[in-house]
């Protein structure tokens, strides 16, 4: 292995393109002169052709929790209750952070590895009356389940006013998302998974439902009030000093999506999806979802019959390749590999091909070659991208 090649294959952050690692080190430019103004006004109809929303997505510097915190405080009343959908750790860091705020919060727990249940929500819904606001995750990063929050929220549209708030931090730019005609009221999401950039942005858009609720809100914020962004976008400015090195990072990869297509971006990332899938059901390791919940961003394995630890151990040693280890309960026992933005087929089968011979290394029986075949197989099956 050479000192300095490190494979990335976590579920974020992810590799940097290097026509964005470019952009990112032009030289630094004053955050209120026209330079920065003229590449916001840029950046938005990229950045709401992504969300697939009409409204303002707003720029924040800071994590993704910090849009998940934003989420909240901006969207609900003290004395509100909400609904938290945990169908992983992500969805547990929402309810965490709706409890921090002494927010009346209901937590409807689903099975790790599982996808949510629309009718099992509306039910909910129904009973509780009073739940303001439900929130959920689009890909739940943990276990590698995509949820399908397009019926979501037609299901609680059915049966109550509650706001849809959904956490796509692991998705979004990776996933087809289209907020307006789902009836999606907030989305969130970070830059340093299927955007392409290193952590450090936020971006998150509401829908004018949601607006009226936000300018409502009594709860104090400050550097979190999302109508000081939308207000200072409209005049292609920030309210506060924005991350411009990011700025300038994130307004090629927008260049980068827009020459790929939006629709090729994410059959990339299903075929992605479909080869690392196939590669280990070729080699009888058992996957944590099932293909109906599987999202094209990460890919959750569940060994039954090796070391989930030593196999990350190995492949890092042998060929400097990271992959994830499991959250909370599963701590130790999956492996989740990352396939989302800057990666390509090509970068699957690589991964892949190393990850049979650490199977191997670790005196797991298999037959090398048979994942790697199987993948090969999807990639020629579903065509060749350009």
């Amino acid at each position: 292995m050479l000192p300095d090649q490190q494979l990335l294959r976590i579920p974020g952050p992810s590799p940097i393109p290097p026509s964005v690692q470019r952009a990112m080190s032009q030289p630094m430019i004053g955050h209120r002169g026209q330079e920065t103004s003229a590449m916001l006004k840029n950046i938005g109809p990229g950045l709401k052709r992504v969300f697939g929303t009409t409204q303002e997505v707003a720029i924040i510097t800071g994590s993704g929790t910090a849009g998940l915190e934003a989420a909240v405080v901006n969207t609900v009343q003290p004395d509100d209750e909400v609904l938290v959908i945990v169908t992983g750790a992500f969805g547990d860091r929402f309810s965490k952070i709706c409890e921090a705020y002494n927010i009346h919060t209901h937590r409807l727990d689903v099975e790790w590895g599982t996808a949510l249940n629309p009718t099992e929500i509306k039910q909910y819904v129904q009973t509780h009356p009073k739940i303001k606001a439900v929130f959920s995750t689009y890909c739940e990063t943990s276990t590698g389940v995509l949820n399908p929050i397009n019926k979501l929220a037609e299901a609680v549209r059915e049966v109550s006013d509650a706001l849809i708030i959904v956490d796509g931090v692991s998705c979004v730019a990776g996933v087809e998302t289209k907020m307006d005609e789902w009836g999606i009221d907030v989305m969130v999401t970070g830059s340093q998974k299927a955007f392409m950039l290193p952590a450090g942005l936020t971006f998150i858009a509401a829908s004018e439902r949601a607006w009226e609720i936000i300018e409502n809100n009594e709860r104090p914020r400050y550097y979190l009030d999302l109508a000081k962004y939308r207000d200072n976008l409209l005049k292609d400015t920030t309210p506060f000093t924005p991350a411009l090195s990011l700025l300038f990072g994130l307004e090629q990869v927008l260049n980068l999506m827009a020459e790929e297509g939006l629709e090729q971006v994410y059959e990339r990332h299903t075929l992605m999806m479909n080869m690392t899938r196939a590669a280990f059901k070729a080699l009888e390791i058992p996957l944590l979802t099932s293909d109906a919940d599987a999202s094209p961003t990460v890919t959750a394995v569940q060994p039954n019959d090796f070391d989930a630890e030593a196999f990350r151990k190995v492949i890092k040693k042998e060929f400097g390749l990271s992959v994830a280890g499991g959250q909370q309960h599963l701590s130790g026992k999956i492996v989740r590999i990352g396939h989302m933005g800057y990666c390509s087929p090509a970068d699957v089968l690589q991964t892949i091909s190393a990850m049979e011979i650490g199977l191997m290394k670790i005196g797991k029986n298999i037959e090398l070659g048979k994942g790697t075949a199987a993948a090969q197989q999807i990639y020629l099956n579903q065509g060749v991208l350009v």
